[in-house]
Formats: structure tokens, C-alpha cells, sequence
């Protein structure tokens, strides 16, 4: 019989490349992680994986082994979703993940609903770039997520995790008219490696020009602050952009930004999920009704 946690070591080795990488990932040592994964070969009763040196690869078998793991962790989440609907109530934790302007905007009044509603669960919150959620939630870190895709970048979750769609929000642009107009200011740009990097870049690049890049900053309301100051300009979705500084002007242009609820496959029924679902909903409903720039 497969030992269904060492199934979810060798998939983590075949997205993540290395024993060392995956150790690091799940909280394990490589030793504890290598021992692991020679006890999943026994079981499965062929080699699956190939080592040269420091090199580890999946064998043909290893592959095959891979292709399934999916379909049988996600009927593990299945059953521990419904057995934990034999609760009395949704209780216990929530491991919430977010960016940033998902955890400022929307996550206070939802985990205020959620506990008036459900007090018998335990939300945890940790903020965290999309483009890392679907590792978090393999990983089993996070169990629900805000991610955020936008246009010109593509979908950034893998096919491990199920989305449900919250939000979708115009971008704007700082002091400009339009991005052709600004390609000669300096530019305030998140992180590189974050999605909202990418987007900057790409929407610079479909205008016909590359941004010259002076800061890098993540935080949107610090963005705006530094825009008032003049140190550059910027695109900021709506929902940070419901209260601009003095001296900021917003203009909106044709790109948008979409916030999903992600989460592991097969977890979709568990009962945590839906009151989450349900009062970050209203939360998001009360935000884009509260102001912004249309």
C-alpha cells in the first residue's frame, strides 16, 4: 500500500526539483525527506528516482507515480472535508493567506462577520505573494487564499489548487493621463519576482516603452505617498486607491486586476470554507461600495 504522505514528498520533488528544496518547503530535514521517499520506492516496488551526485531525477515510473498523486490527495482532502462536516459547527483553524491590500481592505471586517458567526473557528492570517500560494498550499501552510491575477500576467496559481472568483477592480495611474505619457518619468514599482512587478513591466512594455525603475516598493499606500512627493508614478488598483493623498492624481487606464479564493483541491466541501467564502464576501461588497474612483 502507497503511503499517501510520501506521495506528497515526490510531488513536491517534481515541482520543486531537489530533496534539499522540498525539505526546506515541508519543515523536514533532506535526510528525513531522502529516507521517505527510498521507502516509497519499496513500497511501490520499482526505482523512482534516479540519483547522479548531488542529482536527483523522477525515472519513467517515478513520472507515472506523480501523474496520480494528484488525483489521490485530492480524494484524501475530500474525505477529511467531510468528515469534518460531522462537527457540530465549522471549528478549529483557518490558515488564511493574503496580500497585502487584501489583508488591509478586506480581511478586517470579514474575520470580524466570521467570528460573530462561527466563534468556534480559529482564523490565522499570513500575508504572502500569490505567486507563492500554491506551494503553501501543497505544503499544507496555508489552507485558503487571496490571490490576485491581472492582465498581461499569467494565471499564477498551479493546477493543484481550485479558485473561486471575489473581486474585480480597474487599475489607475498616478499624475499621467496615459502610460505613453509617462514613459519618461521615473517609476515606483513593487518587488521583482512579485506579480505586481510583472504587471508594471508588461504594461509598460505593451505601451512601447520599458519603465525606468526608481523604487521598489510593495506596500501601495507607501506607492502613493511617494507619488505625492514626486518621486515618481505608479499603477494602483482601486482598493488602494479609495483615499489618494493630496496632490495625487488618479487616472484610470484599461487594465484590471482580479482577486481569487484559492485553495487545495478537494477541500472546496470542508466547512470552513464556506462561512470564510460567505463573510469575505460581504466584506468586499462593503469595500467597493465605500468610495474609490470609479
Amino acid at each position: 500500500m502507497l503511503d499517501p504522505r510520501k506521495l506528497r514528498l515526490l510531488r513536491e520533488l517534481s515541482r520543486r526539483g531537489t530533496i534539499a528544496a522540498v525539505a526546506e518547503a515541508l519543515t523536514f530535514t533532506a535526510s528525513a525527506v531522502s529516507q521517505q521517499l527510498s521507502a516509497l520506492e519499496r513500497e511501490a516496488g520499482l526505482p523512482l528516482l534516479e540519483r547522479t551526485g548531488r542529482t536527483v531525477v523522477l525515472t519513467p515510473a517515478g513520472r507515472v507515480l506523480v501523474e496520480h498523486a494528484g488525483a489521490v490527495l485530492e480524494s484524501l482532502e475530500r474525505a477529511e472535508a467531510a468528515l469534518a462536516a460531522t462537527r457540530t459547527g465549522p471549528a478549529g483553524p483557518l490558515r488564511i493567506g493574503a496580500f497585502p491590500t487584501a489583508a488591509r481592505a478586506l480581511l478586517p471586517e470579514a474575520l470580524t462577520i466570521l467570528g460573530e458567526e462561527h466563534p468556534g473557528l480559529e482564523p490565522m492570517v499570513a500575508e504572502i505573494d500569490p505567486a507563492d500560494v500554491s506551494a503553501a498550499l501543497r505544503a499544507g501552510t496555508l489552507d485558503v487564499a487571496l490571490v490576485h491575477e491581472y492582465d498581461f500576467v499569467p494565471p499564477v496559481v498551479d493546477d493543484s489548487v481550485e479558485t473561486r472568483p471575489l473581486l474585480t477592480e480597474p487599475m489607475y495611474l498616478t499624475t499621467r493621463s496615459t502610460l505613453e505619457e509617462a514613459s519618461l518619468d521615473p517609476w515606483l514599482v513593487s518587488t521583482p519576482g512579485t506579480l505586481c512587478h510583472t504587471m508594471t513591466v508588461r504594461a509598460c512594455q505593451a505601451a512601447g516603452f520599458e519603465p525606468r525603475v526608481r523604487h521598489h516598493i510593495d506596500d501601495f499606500d507607501t506607492v502613493l505617498l511617494l507619488a505625492a512627493a514626486g518621486q515618481g508614478v505608479a499603477l494602483v488598483p482601486r482598493l488602494a486607491a479609495a483615499s489618494p493623498p493630496e496632490g495625487v492624481r488618479l487616472t484610470r487606464v484599461e487594465i484590471q486586476r482580479r482577486t481569487l479564493i484559492a485553495f487545495r483541491r478537494g477541500y472546496g466541501e470542508h466547512p470552513a470554507l464556506s462561512p470564510f467564502t460567505a463573510a469575505l464576501r460581504k466584506s468586499t461588497a462593503r469595500a467597493t461600495q465605500a468610495g474609490g474612483h470609479g
